[in-house]
């Protein structure tokens, strides 16, 4: 072996060998109270930042972050980012600045990044850092957080909290009912395109969503956060509330000519023998010989909220219930055009009677 070769892998042994010491001495010292050597905070940020740049997607994947998309992602991350980021006009409570690394203020954490590597740290999260992945395999719903996220320095105390405080509720209603009423309304008419109505659906249906979305079973970390954020007990006293409301009558607005190819697609008989058409489960009229009876009402449903769920479907990342692979089937040939007709037709509907079996 070469003088050099043998230079190398002697310097290779020492440094393998002080590397186990530090490890298996304890040389290293963990305290967060005697902070990082400068150098290491120097090269953990820098590999942050250079890590978001090379991962995070192009400007152009960013969806229009939108007032709707952002009332959605203030919420989320008032129950589950405050706490160590704390919201305009208020401190960081003094153990989260004893943090090492110390969360910045959600002030402070923006600058200097772009709306897309915003969406990549929301969804990857950062290791070493506290700062957690997001809570579900969906990489649409981390832009509601961006959303908010990219106009939090423009907003002032009284914003935020007209944007997160819970809406009244009348007398009597079941715990908690303002904590899910601030996004879905107190009717269940949340009057926000990516939230769905409430108010269509049964005590059976939403009871089975609230408790895939608690078992994480049905992928969403905005619900998977809400529905762990109330005592499982007070679930059933809120779905029975919400399936109570009367529907308001009439459908949503949308393309008359999308809604009438939306139609036929929707009467069609699917390609796979084994999938039905879309209004034997869902109706308006739907068929009563189908096995398990029919499917959640989505006559009436926000068109918006409809076509996200049907894509999720179509890429397998929505779960949750009994007929998931029957759903997963449905969707899987569907182009994008599809999704939007069917979504636009069903959106357009009024919203069929009241299901008699409470087991829908």
């Amino acid at each position: 072996m070469s003088p050099v070769l043998r230079t190398l892998a002697t310097l290779a042994l020492l440094g393998a060998a002080g590397g186990g010491a530090v490890v298996g001495f304890g040389l290293y010292d963990v305290s967060a109270r005697a902070g990082h050597w400068p150098i290491t905070a120097w090269v953990l940020h820098t590999t942050f930042r250079n890590a978001v740049e090379l991962r995070a997607p192009a400007p152009s994947q960013v969806p229009e972050l939108t007032d709707d998309l952002l009332r959605l992602g203030i919420r989320h991350f008032d129950g589950a980012c405050r706490m160590c980021h704390a919201a305009p006009g208020e401190e960081r409570p003094a153990t989260i600045r004893a943090m090492e690394p110390e969360p910045p203020h959600i002030a402070e954490a923006v600058v200097g990044w772009a709306p897309n590597e915003l969406g990549w740290i929301v969804r990857e999260g950062v290791k070493m850092s506290g700062m957690p992945g997001w809570p579900a395999a969906r990489d649409d719903e981390p832009w509601a957080v961006v959303a908010f996220l990219a106009r939090v320095r423009e907003m002032d105390a009284a914003t935020y909290r007209e944007l997160t405080d819970p809406p009244q509720v009348p007398e009597g209603a079941p715990p908690h009912l303002g904590f899910c009423a601030g996004c879905h309304g107190v009717d269940g008419r949340s009057g926000n395109p990516h939230i769905p109505r409430l108010d269509l659906q049964s005590k059976g249906y939403l009871n089975l969503a609230l408790r895939t979305y608690r078992e994480e079973t049905r992928e969403s970390g905005i619900m998977a956060q809400a529905a762990s954020a109330v005592p499982e007990e007070a679930l059933p006293a809120l779905a029975e509330w919400f399936a109570e409301q009367a529907p308001a009558p009439g459908g949503q607005p949308t393309d008359p000519a999308l809604a009438s190819r939306g139609e036929a697609l929707a009467k069609a008989r699917a390609e796979d023998p084994e999938v039905p058409a879309c209004v034997a489960c869902h109706g308006p009229e739907p068929d009563p010989s189908i096995p398990g009876g029919p499917g959640p009402e989505i006559a009436g449903q926000y068109e918006t909220y409809l076509a996200t769920q049907l894509r999720l479907w179509r890429e397998g990342t929505r779960g949750g219930g009994p007929r998931a692979e029957l759903m997963a089937q449905a969707a899987r040939h569907l182009d994008d055009d599809d999704i939007a007709a069917l979504a636009a037709w069903y959106a357009s509907l009024g919203p069929a009677p009241r299901p008699s079996d409470p087991t829908r």
